[in-house]
């Protein structure tokens, strides 16, 4: 193959009694006793004054907070982004209170009260600061980018802290935003957006400036913007309008997106419930660190993932989060499954909706892929432990806890788990929700009549400990014979594989010279025997573990394409040498995995390493070409007549760009790109399309 190289307590009466109130279960709206240790002064309203400098990449603020004590306290603390330097804060009256940064985290800004506050009562106090919000290395989440302001538009997400915070993720509070912007810039975001005011410039050779105003009188995890060259283009669809503000250029893409969006909110209402307020803004968001984001109200999507035709699925599953991460809040940074999770897991329910049982299957096979990347970095149950919006977060809250909501869907069944999801909304709509709160309303649906004999029964107790509280992936490993009976046939068996707390029924699929037959059994521990008994004679290796792929499992294929993503996630970052060690890995496991030898060319061509990304590339039109990824091909064609064009070789670039266009595959607009280079020979300077499937 080829090689790719307390005394405390007693002495201070004020956290005696917050350790007190904590220990009675003391406890007010919208907080856990967790956030009350942390957070004693909860955000109740906000009335916030921003301006942004596209000049110099900062934003300079005003934010009056009135807060309600959860807990006796002085001191309180606020999260803000930590290069937004604080001039100063004044209490209720207007005179100056003490304040300073805590270094872990950095963001966190700690008030000093000039008296105690006792539970129940409220004050108001005001932040003045200023500064940048753009670097990615100072971002609360490390190296994502949460915040951008600069001379072509930009976005302020809530995570960014880029006003004082409490209580996240699971605050709701009141709120005015008054923000000034340059005057070629419209903003939308969260709340109820009064008509723009324009202020003329003053002096010659400045620009004018315009003020948006957006509120809300209903309490709501508000303070999400996005600003910018964005036009508006009212979509009406399904008895709504949909407000789509994309660039002028894309301004014709404008009714795909609104009608998908529709589409998604009529779905989801129809299965979960009606929202309180049906009130939809979609924009496109610049290109940053994420893809999408969604609000109270607001779907942004990134200009790169703004094709021509909308990702129905992405979509679905930021429209998803209306239900599960603005109406429904996790009580902590610990309970993101039910928001994050069954969100994703919500977008897979709509793929099969639109796109059949092929549409579900593709959203679990991702599921799949995304969980074995990262697994092992934490059980779902301690999402805390992983920092939003990463490759780990997303791989065990997101793509396992998907997959996980699945295996409940169908543990329950689909009666009984869209019964379920609906009665969760009814209850905790307006409400923040805990992980135990949830496993105990799916414990009480679980059936009442003893299973089938010979069947395994429901255990959603073991089902939460193994797939929530615990890490690791079963690997099944199958062994049988097949004896003749005078009914038939029986089929003699035992499944291994190595947790040893393992505990689910499994689906089994016998292949038979007439119809399927499918059993289920009861695997637990190390080791498993079974027993099944059919009518017609099994075909030779006709015995199939999960034959539906219902149940989270590895695989040597999953385990590759498992290499191969968290290769491309690094390659995203530009960290091109630890991308190629994982796309290595993959050979290691499949040496002809035709992605894996075109993922490590295309590292390679980025390095300008041209000769061993040129192997590479035909070590994948050498390779397996898997229909999956077909389109492999084509690309490796138009990166070896790249590679051609760079040394000079035009007469052979243009044979590869030929090739390609031969192949009439057309992902990633392969033969738009393959068109251009035919015309025109390939340069560094060139703006090149890279491809990602």
């Amino acid at each position: 193959m080829v090689k790719y190289t307390a005394g405390f307590l007693r002495a201070h009466p004020l956290i005696f009694a917050l350790a007190s109130a904590l220990a009675a279960g003391f406890c007010v709206p919208g907080a856990s006793a967790q956030s009350l240790a942390r957070f004693p002064l909860r955000a109740t309203h906000y009335d916030v004054e921003v301006a942004l400098h596209p000049a110099d990449q900062t934003i300079s603020a005003r934010a009056k907070v009135d807060f309600v004590a959860g807990a006796p306290t002085r001191t309180f603390v606020v999260e803000l982004h930590q290069d937004l330097k604080v001039t100063a804060v004044r209490g209720a009256n207007g005179k100056p209170l003490e304040f300073s940064r805590d270094n872990n985290p950095a963001f966190n800004l700690r008030v000093n009260l000039p008296d105690a506050l006792v539970s129940g009562n409220t004050t108001s106090v005001t932040f003045e600061y200023t500064g940048p919000v753009s670097l990615e290395e100072d971002s609360p989440s490390k190296g994502v980018r949460l915040a951008s302001v600069d001379k072509n538009g930009g976005y302020l997400l809530l995570p960014s802290r880029w006003f004082p915070l409490t209580n996240y993720p699971s605050n709701r509070y009141t709120y005015r935003f008054k923000i000034v912007v340059p005057d070629s810039f419209a903003v939308v975001g969260t709340g109820q957006a009064d008509s723009p005011q324009l202020v003329p410039a003053t002096k010659a050779g400045e620009q004018g400036q315009a003020i948006y105003v957006f509120q809300s009188d209903r309490a709501s995890p508000g303070g999400t913007f996005v600003f910018g060259n964005l036009q508006l283009n009212p979509v009406k669809v399904e008895g709504f309008s949909v407000p789509v503000y994309a660039p002028p250029a894309q301004a014709g893409t404008a009714n795909l997106y609104g009608a998908s969006l529709a589409h998604a909110v009529t779905y989801f209402s129809d299965v979960f419930g009606s929202l309180p307020e049906r009130s939809f803004v979609i924009a496109q968001m610049p290109d940053g660190s994420l893809g999408e984001y969604a609000g109270p109200g607001i779907i942004l999507i990134s200009a790169r993932q703004w094709t021509p035709r909308p990702n129905e699925r992405l979509i679905s599953e930021l429209v998803a989060e209306q239900w599960w991460n603005d109406e429904i809040l996790p009580a902590s940074s610990a309970d993101v499954w039910l928001s994050d999770g069954l969100s994703y897991y919500s977008g897979a329910l709509y793929a099969e909706e639109t796109g059949g049982e092929a549409g579900l299957r593709k959203a679990l096979d991702d599921f799949a892929v995304g969980t074995l990347m990262y697994e092992d970095a934490a059980p779902i149950s301690q999402a805390q432990r992983l920092q939003p919006y990463s490759d780990e977060y997303r791989s065990v809250v997101e793509d396992k806890g998907g997959m996980v909501f699945h295996m409940l869907h169908n543990e329950l069944g689909d009666a009984v788990f869209r019964s379920l999801l609906k009665d969760f909304f009814a209850k905790y709509n307006g409400k923040t929700v805990t992980l135990e709160e949830f496993e105990k309303m799916a414990e009480s649906r679980k059936p009442a009549t003893p299973a089938p004999a010979g069947q395994p029964s429901v255990n959603l107790v073991a089902f939460f400990s193994q797939w929530v509280n615990s890490t690791g992936i079963p690997d099944f490993k199958l062994e049988y014979i097949v004896y003749r009976t005078k009914k038939g046939f029986k089929v003699v068996g035992k499944v291994t594989q190595e947790l040893d707390t393992f505990r689910m029924p499994v689906e089994v699929r016998v292949d038979t010279e007439g119809n399927p037959e499918y059993k289920k059994i009861n695997v637990a521990g190390l080791a498993s025997e079974f027993q099944i008994e059919t009518f017609g004679r099994p075909k030779p290796n006709g015995i199939t573990l999960d034959p539906n792929n219902n149940l989270l499992k590895a695989s040597p294929k999953l385990r590759v394409r498992a290499a191969i993503a968290r290769g491309e996630g690094l390659a995203v970052q530009a960290r091109y040498y630890d991308a190629i060690q994982e796309y290595q890995h993959a050979l290691d496991l499949q040496a002809n995995n035709s992605l894996a030898h075109f993922r490590v060319g295309e590292a390679l061509f980025y390095q300008k390493n041209y000769q061993a990304a040129a192997n590479a590339f035909r070590a994948a039109l050498d390779g397996d070409l898997d229909m999956s990824y077909k389109w492999v091909e084509v690309w490796s064609h138009i990166y070896i007549g790249k590679i051609y064009d760079l040394t000079g070789q035009r007469e052979r670039a243009v044979n590869e760009y030929s090739r390609a266009q031969h192949l009439k595959d057309d992902t990633g607009g392969a033969q738009a790109e393959a068109d251009r280079y035919l015309k025109k020979p390939y340069g560094e300077d060139s703006s090149g399309s890279t491809t990602k499937s």
